[in-house]
């Protein structure tokens, strides 16, 4: 029998412990080899810049319909009036002059010069119009942030697809996660319907941010993927930061019933969302946004993102997009753009180079610019 010294003692270390977790059962932890660090090159392209427009912005993650790639930027912010270079010292003088919370752009050959769509009528430089529209039924307005990641394709005889995002309304925090479908209209993707009766379908109180991390359209399959964030309701610096999954068949992603939600490697798939938030739940901890691809080359999935609040571009491989995923290797350290700063978003863009023995990498130099880099692998 214990002591009452010993069980003060037990209780005191008790409280003040870290929640353990079950390693046993631990999907997070890196499985399997990285090929990716056998040999690679890296070289730093430049900033990215609009043919037909001037403006600062982050994210730009790529997704395709029909065979067309195009990019989903975030804050997208208006340069100064009359400047037709965004890397002009000129572009960001006196502030910027207008804003949308997104914008879609075309990708085009060459990975530094993108193809701005929805432009409005300003002249003598046209700017994008915000592509995830807000509704003011909904409680939104001009003000409302939809952090968009990859288009990913439905129906490509329709020229139909769809775009995860997460309702962001800024100082009250992410109120929940949702898709929209997605239109070419006139050879323009465009938002035609938003789904859920608050314009998402999962609550962020309680639900992971399903989308905001990565979404992907397999195409070794008829899924289409989703990562996001933990709920709002998950705290502290472990629980908060690790990334759930769910997939749905491409020909059912309309329908929310037909969504199935990863519950680990112990159970696998289910159409019950998780209960419980934790590494037996989870597909991954601590990862940034980024952009989930099939690598020719390698004849396996990467993950490319970069780490959180730092410099560096990574990648990670899996033979499933489900995992179990390998250790990142870092590919390329930025240089940031101020001190203090960082990137984040990694984006891939695998359509310039179907062998996959080079790969186009883009991401976000904070506060809001757009760079890129190749690299070659052995």
């Amino acid at each position: 029998m214990l002591s009452k010294i010993t069980l003060a003692l037990v209780s005191g270390a008790a409280a003040l412990a870290v929640p353990v977790i079950n390693r046993a059962v631990d999907n997070t932890q890196p499985a399997g080899s990285n090929p990716v660090s056998l040999a690679f090159g890296a070289e730093y392209l430049g900033p990215q810049k609009s043919e037909n427009s001037c403006v600062k912005r982050d994210l730009g993650f790529t997704g395709q319909i029909s065979g067309k790639w195009y990019a989903v930027f975030g804050d997208t912010n208006y340069c100064a009036p009359g400047v037709t270079d965004s890397t002009s010292m000129l572009a960001t003088a006196g502030g910027f002059h207008g804003m949308v919370r997104d914008s879609i752009s075309a990708m085009t050959d060459n990975v530094l010069e993108t193809y701005d769509l929805h432009l409005n009528s300003d002249t003598p430089v046209a700017y994008p119009l915000q592509f995830i529209p807000y509704n003011s039924s909904w409680g939104e307005d001009e003000s409302t942030g939809f952090g968009g990641t990859s288009v990913c394709e439905t129906n490509a005889t329709a020229d139909e697809g769809l775009v995860f995002y997460a309702v962001n309304e800024n100082i009250a925090g992410i109120k929940g996660a949702g898709i929209a479908r997605v239109k070419v209209v006139s050879g323009i993707p465009t938002v035609v319907q938003r789904f859920g009766e608050s314009g998402y379908w999962w609550n962020a109180s309680t639900t992971p941010r399903y989308g905001d991390i990565a979404a992907y359209r397999d195409e070794k399959s008829d899924y289409i993927y989703a990562l996001g964030g933990a709920p709002n309701s998950a705290v502290g610096y472990a629980m908060s930061n690790y990334v759930y999954q769910a997939r749905v068949k491409a020909e059912d992603a309309f329908n929310l019933r037909q969504y199935e939600y990863w519950q680990g490697r112990a159970v696998g798939w289910s159409s019950e969302l998780p209960t419980h938030f934790d590494s037996t739940t989870a597909v991954m901890w601590n990862s940034g946004q980024g952009t989930i691809m099939w690598s020719q080359h390698y004849n396996c999935y990467f993950f490319v993102h970069t780490a959180p609040g730092g410099t560096d571009i990574l990648i990670r491989t899996a033979p499933s997009p489900e995992g179990p995923w390998s250790n990142d290797v870092t590919v390329y350290t930025a240089t940031v753009k101020e001190f203090g700063g960082m990137i984040y978003a990694g984006v891939s863009h695998p359509y310039l180079d179907p062998t996959g023995k080079t790969l186009t990498i883009s991401y976000t130099n904070y506060p809001a610019d757009t760079e890129a880099i190749k690299l070659t692998f052995n």
